[in-house]
């Protein structure tokens, strides 16, 4: 990708899954990258899965000054934040009916308060600085009803609405972009299946798979190119065409 050699980007919720192949792409393209997240053990194992990292820093997104702290570490070793991919993000499968106050708050502090505190962060030193590109994880569960996931789909749905505005906003210094994944076979993703509910999942997906992280991660970095100069304010769903015929809502 065009622009990507010397950029300096952060990634949050950068030790496994989507957020991991994303920092192995970035730097195949020649870019400096930090990855934050707040697993101790995902921390080490990434560290020695890809030796190339500027840094690995610890902090939890949905904690304001951890953030900050995290961002200041971030812009210390790498002289600044040219790219933020805001991925951190989690999920419980349950019923509706049986969401606790304590559940739904973590998950809302996590995929939507969590994913505010990086933006903003990000966007204040990105605008000091004269430009950058933010990009953000939302979802296929953001656009379309998807049962057993109430608390995790407002919240993607909460991060595509923030994308927009941030994009109006920040223009034309700051880009402002959000992926929104179908199934995606992360370690995440898998711990939810027995082999027979992932075979059933499958079948409903016109390509017969779900999506490798690695795909998930070319997106990224073609969003944050030169070749992707004149995109801002838009989500761009990739999900084998799971929802181009109400498939999901079945």
């Amino acid at each position: 990708m065009r622009g990507l050699k010397g950029k300096r980007v952060l990634i949050t919720g950068g030790a496994s899954g989507i957020g991991a192949a994303t920092a192995a792409r970035f730097l195949e393209e020649g870019s400096a990258v930090s990855i934050l997240d707040r697993d101790p053990k995902g921390c080490e194992q990434i560290r020695q899965q890809l030796p190339n990292l500027a840094g690995v820093l610890e902090a939890d997104v949905s904690n304001r000054k951890q953030v900050q702290s995290a961002f200041d570490g971030a812009v210390r070793i790498m002289g600044g934040v040219d790219v933020l991919i805001n991925n951190a993000g989690i999920s419980i499968r349950h019923n509706f009916l049986e969401i606790t106050p304590e559940e739904w708050d973590r998950v809302v502090a996590v995929n939507l308060t969590g994913v505010f505190y990086m933006a903003q962060v990000a966007a204040r030193h990105m605008w000091e600085k004269g430009g950058g590109v933010i990009l953000q994880t939302a979802s296929t569960n953001g656009i379309v009803g998807q049962p057993y996931y109430a608390d995790y789909n407002a919240t993607k749905a909460g991060v595509i609405e923030l994308t927009k505005t941030m994009a109006l906003e920040l223009a034309p210094k700051v880009r402002v972009c959000a992926i929104a994944p179908g199934y995606v076979l992360t370690p995440m993703q898998r711990a939810e299946y027995s082999d027979a509910m992932l075979e059933e999942v499958n079948r409903k997906i016109p390509l017969h798979r779900h999506a490798k992280p690695e795909e998930i991660a070319a997106l990224f970095a073609f969003l944050a190119s030169d070749d992707a100069a004149y995109m801002t304010g838009h989500v761009y769903t990739i999900d084998g065409a799971e929802t181009a015929g109400g498939l999901a809502s079945r």
